[in-house]
């Protein structure tokens, strides 16, 4: 593998920074190598440019590649602070492993990531709830064709602009369930952050968009009866009220994605005064409980979105209105109180926040 020379790609995205679903790539990306004879190199940061490869390159054959997906967040004295780097970290090494990938130090993966930030920290505009989104991905770039995990690799760190995602005040959602296509199954790749997971999923996002949906809600393969994730992000429920009020999450089964957003979920949740548990959610009791007045909330949560509130659920002909559609004050608190954690804005009590560089403001 090599770096182009050539022109670089065209780093501004699709949609802006006011909407940031895609994004403006930033000037600089950092690019690190692995041979099963030298091992790893040191990051290297260079340009964000074309990359060029061998057409035998393995990773365009057999698909050997990861991703991850984090956030550097603008702290009140201008200062940079990635979120949880060390938990992306280990995700990552457990994403190679699953696909015999070689895994990244965890040290050189958070260095890579200080290096980013740092050439990129003046892209970042100083306004509320601007932040640095940062790719890490992994693929096999040894040029061969024998069906074999590969003996070379190659990491390139990307970042670009994000905005509030979904809006500053964002509207919940429609959901819409999907029975034709499972995500994932069980002894699969579904918790591995890999881009063969995606990929499958896209006739489901183009019928949930018929169905007038912004989102899919994938089930169980087995049974096709228990609610796993929505999208690419986890999913919590709000069950009860007062006192008896509980905020309910699908336990980790391997099939859906660790998600490290969902971990400070459950933490915020937490430190809000919520009873958090872990539990299987039905797609029939999902129903029932919100036509009963039960279920008076369901979120989403993910890197990108943060916590995105579900207002209504489409399943076939048939549709169900989730509390009054709108978010909702627990969704909204927990929210509100992570970007805190996020942007700096409350005390560091779990040791979220990586920081970089220093600020520049008194």
């Amino acid at each position: 593998m090599t770096v182009s020379t050539a022109a670089p790609a065209t780093v501004r995205g699709e949609a802006g920074i006011e909407k940031a679903e895609i994004g403006d790539f930033t000037p600089h990306m950092v690019t690190l190598l692995w041979t099963e004879d030298n091992g790893w190199t040191g990051p290297a940061l260079g340009p964000h440019q074309n990359l060029s490869v061998s057409p035998a390159s393995a990773v365009l054959h057999y698909g050997q590649s990861i991703i991850e997906g984090l956030k550097a967040h603008r702290q009140p004295d201008g200062s940079f602070a990635i979120f949880r780097p060390r938990d992306h970290a280990r995700r990552f090494r457990g994403s190679a492993r699953r696909l015999s990938m070689p895994e990244l130090p965890e040290d050189l993966f958070v260095d890579a990531l200080e290096q980013l930030v740092e050439a990129n920290r003046e892209a970042v505009p100083d306004r509320p709830g601007h932040s640095l989104y940062l790719r890490p991905f992994m693929f096999a770039s040894e040029a061969n064709l024998v069906p074999r995990p590969a003996r070379a690799y190659t990491v390139v760190l990307i970042s670009f602009l994000m905005g509030s995602y979904l809006g500053q005040d964002a509207d919940a959602v429609t959901a819409w369930i999907c029975r034709d296509y499972p995500r994932a199954f069980p002894g699969g790749t579904g918790s591995a952050k890999t881009p063969g997971n995606y990929a499958p999923t896209m006739p489901a996002q183009l019928a949930a968009g018929r169905a007038g949906a912004q989102q899919v809600v994938w089930l169980d393969a087995r049974e096709s009866r228990w609610v796993e994730e929505m999208g690419s992000a986890n999913l919590f429920f709000v069950r009860g009220h007062g006192a008896d009020r509980t905020v309910v999450t699908p336990p980790l089964s391997g099939t859906f994605l660790p998600g490290i957003t969902r971990d400070s979920v459950i933490a915020v949740a937490t430190e809000l005064g919520h009873r958090v548990v872990q539990e299987p959610v039905a797609i029939d009791r999902w129903r029932a409980g919100c036509e009963s007045g039960l279920i008076t909330e369901t979120f989403g949560c993910g890197t990108a979105a943060v916590v995105t509130a579900v207002g209504g659920v489409r399943d076939g002909g048939e549709e169900w209105r989730i509390g009054d559609g709108t978010p909702g004050p627990v969704a909204r608190g927990i929210r509100e109180r992570l970007r805190a954690h996020q942007h700096g804005l409350v005390p560091d009590i779990h040791r979220w926040r990586h920081p970089v560089g220093e600020g520049r403001r008194g």
